[in-house]
């Protein structure tokens, strides 16, 4: 509930019902989130998955957020530093998440130990178009939420997720592209073998031969008494012994295992360098829009993106230390001059 009641307010306000007795806060306070001021609170990323940090208890507001920035420019204020902390905490996280995903697969097979560059397969000209796009949208809500226009909001988040779906699409296929690539150099697996043509009854096994003597003895013995309905039942059960196949031990069908039931390399899985879930070349383009699109994939893909747009910004008014910078251009590619 609590959950539900912060998206409520995020979507029309906290007052939204005339019930809240608005408190006039001021973008420094103690209360006020200032993760969200700079521009990214990790608690709206990873609602409703395994990574829900629950709803955020401080305040946020678009109105302190502008009041910020505009502090910001005058060199009032600056926190940029207090989200780099924390998102970057979370990145290395992840980061040890994939290098153990990488180890599992390493001990199975050598070759399955690789980390698919999401970022670099599935960069085309369409997708940047449409991340460009998506952002535009965004900060759009943003300034009709500011303006009070929750109508236009709505319809503006309703048009990012239209586009995310379509960049799932397009990333979906780039990958996939690259996943028959890899499949073609992988040992194809055996056909099914062509179904088994019918096999007659076998000879019923002794203990079913024996009942169905004991049943036929026992016909015969009610005959002889005079009781027709009793002896035709019991034939009627010898006969349906006969029927019975021999009993033999009960095969395992591949296509009923669970993918806990499957060697890794059986899958040939890669792994994501963004959120670190498990891909399988195998997967459909259908499977792989919908990892694209998921809530996991999008928020670590959030995160890396503001970690770099601080990292840079940080760079450039030359607040950024040697070490600081090396880290940088290890992780991320960045070329900076460095004294």
């Amino acid at each position: 509930m609590d959950a539900m009641r912060k998206q409520l307010d995020v979507l029309m306000g906290a007052n939204r019902n005339g019930d809240v007795r608005e408190v006039n806060h001021k973008y420094y306070d103690r209360d006020v989130c200032r993760l969200y001021l700079v521009g990214l609170c990790p608690h709206e990323l990873f609602q409703l998955t395994k990574m829900d940090m629950g709803p955020c208890p401080k305040v946020h507001s678009l109105q302190l957020r502008k009041n910020y920035e505009e502090a910001r420019a005058k060199g009032v204020d600056n926190y940029d530093v207090e989200l780099e902390n924390v998102i970057d905490k979370l990145i290395v996280e992840c980061d040890k998440k994939i290098g153990r995903a990488l180890k599992r697969l390493e001990d199975d097979d050598a070759k399955a130990a690789i980390a698919i560059s999401v970022t670099e397969v599935t960069q085309s000209l369409e997708v940047i178009e449409l991340s460009k796009q998506i952002k535009e949208k965004l900060k759009e809500a943003d300034q009709h939420d500011l303006e009070g226009k929750t109508d236009f909001k709505i319809q503006a988040l309703e048009e990012v997720d239209k586009l995310r779906s379509e960049r799932a699409e397009k990333q979906s296929a780039l990958l996939l592209e690259a996943f028959n690539k890899d499949r073609a150099s992988l040992p194809q697996p055996m056909p099914n073998p062509p179904p088994a043509p019918p096999m007659l009854l076998p000879t019923p096994d002794p203990r079913t031969q024996e009942m169905i003597n004991e049943k036929l003895k026992k016909a015969e013995d009610l005959g002889e008494q005079g009781m027709v309905d009793e002896a035709q039942k019991a034939l009627e059960e010898a006969e349906a012994l006969k029927k019975l196949p021999a009993r033999q031990e009960p095969t395992l069908d591949s296509s009923k295992y669970s993918a806990a039931d499957v060697r890794v390399t059986d899958q040939k899985l890669r792994v994501c360098d963004i959120c670190g879930a498990f891909l399988s070349v195998y997967d459909s383009d259908r499977r792989l829009a919908d990892h694209f699109g998921g809530k996991l994939h999008l928020g670590y893909m959030q995160i890396r993106e503001k970690l770099a747009e601080l990292q840079v910004n940080c760079a450039i008014t030359g607040n950024l230390c040697v070490e600081h910078t090396k880290i940088i251009s290890i992780a991320y590619g960045f070329q900076f001059p460095i004294d």
